[in-house]
């Protein structure tokens, strides 16, 4: 099985891929944090193996997933190295193992591919762990049911774990946040005030109106 294994950031300096760059058949390449198109295309371009792995942080891996969706490349397995594994969001969620180091770069490696949401956005971006609306105030809908009308203290958005259309909205509200009210569908849309959303650690401000939604094919992610 062959892989490339993508460096993000300062991640050849913070941990060694191990088992990933072992094999003869696995090449590493250095990138810079958050790699874009001009970085990224032509060693995709170059690519002609199986897997891909990253190693990075979940914005990181964003930013390449979002390039394979975009240069129809999805077939290829992605495992993920997580640079630190304990703040992750995407390993957390997709049961990645967190406190076993070598196990993890293990299922980077050699993990199964197995098809899981792939969540896109109508800002360009790509939405693999964790979303989050700050204070919003306007309108809301999941699908066809209304998520929002008036004010929260936040909206956080994650892909679906659980075999559902796509994706999971938690609306918070109320002092300290003790209140909540979960929607599950395919979209989930917002109009509202000017705030902030993050979307896999990386801040968006001034937003007035945001779109997530089920990307027509899923993320093959390396799992234990």
């Amino acid at each position: 099985m062959s892989a490339l294994v993508l460096a993000c950031g300062n991640a050849t300096t913070t941990a060694s891929p191990g088992p990933l760059t072992d094999s003869a058949r696995s090449e590493l390449r250095e990138l810079p944090a958050r790699p874009g198109r001009k970085v990224l295309d032509p060693v995709l371009a170059e690519f002609t193996g199986d897997r891909l792995v990253v190693r990075g942080d979940d914005a990181d891996l964003a930013a390449v997933v979002l390039r394979l969706m975009i240069k129809d490349r999805l077939a290829v397995t992605v495992g993920y190295l997580p640079t630190e594994p304990r703040t992750s969001k995407i390993a957390r969620l997709w049961g990645l193992p967190l406190d076993r180091p070598d196990r993890l770069a293990e299922v980077a490696a050699t993990g199964s591919a197995r098809p899981v949401p792939l969540v896109r956005d109508d800002a360009g971006g790509v939405l693999l762990g964790h979303g989050v609306v700050h204070r919003p105030r306007g309108l809301a809908f999941c699908d066809d049911a209304t998520a929002l009308h008036g004010a929260a203290t936040r909206i956080e958005v994650a892909p679906d774990t659980e075999g559902g259309a796509g994706l999971v909205a938690r609306v918070v509200w109320g002092l300290f946040g003790r209140k909540s009210r979960e929607f599950r569908g395919r979209a989930f849309q917002l109009g509202c005030s000017a705030t902030t959303v993050e979307r896999d650690g990386v801040a968006v401000e001034g937003a007035t109106k945001w779109t997530w939604y089920r990307h027509t094919e899923d993320l093959r992610l390396a799992q234990p």
